[in-house]
């Protein structure tokens, strides 16, 4: 136990000395922002907002998309806000996603269809049927692909 005399009072280290806590209205974000480690790493002080360090450090990433046939695209994508980093933002930067997007759209359009379609289901019950449809589509196709 401490004796204390008049007008002392304890004062105890802490470990934390060296670090200040941050107030409860603020957030430290902590990320790597660019594609190359720096040669000598820089403190970039007086940036108050989540904007003006996507504008310091204009964040990019090279991407390498592969469609289905093997063939490699590359595409860079820029990151100008945290919305560029959801799924919207990074579609509404690169054609390869936009046009995968595109299909998947369309897909769920077909299959919707096809579900809900009770002659197709009726027609795909039976083989003949189905084999019949089969042959109607590939003659669509074959005919399309002659004209363009």
């Amino acid at each position: 136990m401490a004796i204390y005399d008049i007008g002392g009072s304890e004062v105890k280290g802490d470990a934390n000395e060296a670090m200040s806590e941050l107030p409860q209205n603020r957030t430290l974000i902590v990320e790597k922002l660019t594609g190359e480690p720096p040669v000598k790493p820089v403190i970039a002080e007086g940036l108050k907002t989540v904007e003006e360090v996507f504008e310091h450090f204009s964040p990019t990433v090279e991407m390498e998309f592969h469609d289905m046939e093997g063939g490699a695209r590359k595409e860079t994508l820029h990151f100008r806000n945290l919305g560029d980093f959801g799924v919207k933002g990074i579609t509404n930067q690169s054609e390869f996603l936009k046009n995968l997007t595109a299909q998947k759209e369309q897909n769920q359009k077909i299959i919707k269809q096809l579900r809900s379609n009770k002659m197709l289901q009726k027609a795909l019950e039976k083989e003949e049927y189905k084999a019949a449809l089969l042959n109607a589509i590939n003659a669509l196709i074959k005919e399309l692909e002659d004209n363009k």
